[in-house]
């Protein structure tokens, strides 16, 4: 039977509203502290530990997810913890002299929804410690998710007595659209109708990463209805053939919250032809088509 494991806050000594910063130094210190080739009779069981927690809480939604459930994902953060541990070790043979691989560099570049989406290549400048700077060019594919890395080998700070050049991490954030929300590759958003519309059917016009189209929503639509747009979504690679995701719209019906007295006698006609089994369909048709020319005054 597997143990249970502690309290990640628990074994990094932080609160669970620390700071990244403070979880990050907490780490830090208890790895020095235990890390086997700071520590040689070190517990290996509790770097072990260690890790595991900083995973979860270096990473937002791991620690989010953590916080809610208790149930975190292993891999998670890892990368966070190959940094840290590597800067660690920096620090070691900064101590002991003699030759230093170089530290690595982070470098966070902000993307937009459509950039992220269809690729796209930007230009980054990063200080060199002389006073000048040096330009790479970030070549972001299509499709790119928020969180992904591009890393640049050897472009890091230079090591010392010989020893390899660090690294250049670019770590890409895709913000957030007012209107898109990302779900695989598929993109959702909603559209809000009016009763009528809902009621006898419309033509809508939808935006779309590819700029409006006009879709067909059926007689009786009901609130919370998802309608699918083809091929509309984040591309699974670059190229105008790429396959693509689709684009989900879901339905929101407005409820008129103000009625003139010809709109409130027209809306209970039609809720007794609509409670009325025997009526035939062609009244009711009229009546809201009423109905609808009443509501759109």
């Amino acid at each position: 039977m597997a143990r249970r494991k502690r309290d990640y806050y628990l074994v990094l000594g932080v609160s669970r509203d620390a700071s990244e910063a403070e979880i990050k130094r907490a780490f830090r210190e208890l790895a020095r502290k235990h890390h086997p080739d700071v520590s040689p009779g070190s517990n290996g069981e509790a770097f072990r530990e260690i890790n595991d927690a900083y995973a979860v809480l270096s990473d937002p939604e791991a620690r989010a997810r953590y916080d809610r459930w208790g149930n975190p994902d292993d891999t998670a953060g890892l990368s966070a913890v190959v940094e840290a541990a590597q800067d660690i070790l920096n620090d070691l043979f900064r101590r002991r002299g003699g030759r230093q691989r170089g530290r690595d560099l982070r470098y966070t570049l902000e993307l937009s929804f459509e950039d992220a989406a269809f690729g796209c290549s930007k230009p980054i400048h990063i200080p060199d410690g002389d006073g000048r700077t040096r330009e790479f060019t970030v070549v972001v594919p299509a499709g790119t998710k928020d969180g992904s890395v591009k890393t640049f080998k050897s472009e890091g700070e230079p090591g010392k007595g010989g020893a390899a050049a660090g690294d250049l991490h670019v770590h890409l954030r895709v913000a957030e659209h007012a209107v898109f929300r990302r779900d695989g590759l598929d993109v959702r958003s909603e559209h809000t109708i009016g009763f009528p519309q809902a009621a006898l059917g419309a033509v809508l016009e939808i935006v779309t990463l590819d700029g409006p189209v006009n879709m067909r929503i059926p007689e009786g639509t009901q609130p919370g209805q998802v309608f699918r747009i083809r091929g509309r979504g984040i591309p699974q690679a670059s190229g105008k053939t790429a396959p693509r995701g689709d684009h989900l719209v879901h339905i929101q019906i407005a409820v008129p919250t103000e009625l003139s007295p010809r709109q409130r006698a027209l809306i209970e006609e039609l809720a007794q032809v609509t409670g009325d089994a025997s009526g035939g369909g062609a009244p009711k048709k009229r009546l809201l088509d009423r109905v609808r020319s009443l509501l759109e005054e």
